[in-house]
């Protein structure tokens, strides 16, 4: 479904696109239908294309946007989840060509909200940005602008379908016991504080649910308890792994 997303209805932490709320961690499929376009410029790193779906913003004040869009070359070494046919590196100014999204999966690393939505001199304004990385790639906190970002609800008719989040029956904030007895905050799949301050690491299955949003007796109980009666965090992550080609980032386990 075109510039909408697939995925749980429940979810309550991060962007809200469509049915789904996006959160660091989320495993998606990206993919936009190819349309014709034709290139305005060709430089050492980038190719630059009509963008056909964007409209510019009247009202951005001093920020103007030309009505096209850069696309790296390989000697740019930056990724782009939009791809050109036929590729960038054979296309010259004034050639047609087309611009879209093959199918690409990636994970979410971080999910950013705008109020009021962000001014870019593009319509529409975002709401939020999703930045994510493509399969194979794992998170260096040392490299900036690693991740590549988009509006999951902008002109562009990019489909979002989320194929696996991890602990996906918590919500951020969440307090649980595991089966040691330890009480442990979750604030991420790979970012679990235990609350007596000893050893860091990650719960031991099953879970039982203590806190949500402050309420000592929350719902989702039953579902974290059914959740976690098979299972172990360790599967958890190797689900994940399998899925991004990647590896936790510094803060995860």
């Amino acid at each position: 479904m075109d510039g909408r997303t697939e995925g749980p209805e429940s979810d309550r932490q991060g962007t809200d696109s469509g049915r789904t709320r996006f959160r660091p961690g989320d495993v998606l499929m990206l993919e936009c239908p190819f349309t014709g376009t034709g290139v305005t410029e060709v430089s050492r790193f980038h190719v630059s294309v009509t963008w056909p779906w964007t409209e510019p913003d009247p009202r951005a004040g001093n920020i103007g946007w030309n009505g096209q869009r850069a696309l790296p070359l390989p000697e740019a070494d930056e990724w782009d989840a939009f791809r050109t046919e036929p590729d960038t590196t054979t296309l010259k100014p004034g050639d047609t060509c087309q611009v879209g999204i093959p199918a690409t999966v990636v994970h979410v690393l971080a999910v950013h909200d705008f109020d009021p939505p962000l001014v870019t001199g593009m319509l529409p304004r975002p709401a939020s940005y999703l930045e994510v990385l493509p399969q194979g790639e794992t998170h260096d906190p040392e490299l900036e602008d690693q991740g590549y970002a988009f509006d999951p609800d902008g002109g562009e008719p990019i489909r979002v379908e989320l194929l696996f989040r991890p602990y996906a029956f918590l919500e951020p904030g969440d307090e649980v016991v595991d089966q040691d007895g330890r009480v442990w905050r979750f604030d991420a799949a790979w970012d679990w504080h235990p609350v007596d301050g000893e050893r860091p690491g990650s719960p031991a299955w099953p879970l039982a649910l203590l806190s949500r949003r402050d309420d000592p007796a929350p719902d989702g109980t039953t579902t974290v308890a059914l959740a976690t009666e098979t299972g172990s965090h360790a599967e958890e992550l190797a689900r994940w792994s399998g899925l991004t080609l990647a590896r936790p980032t510094t803060r995860q386990q």
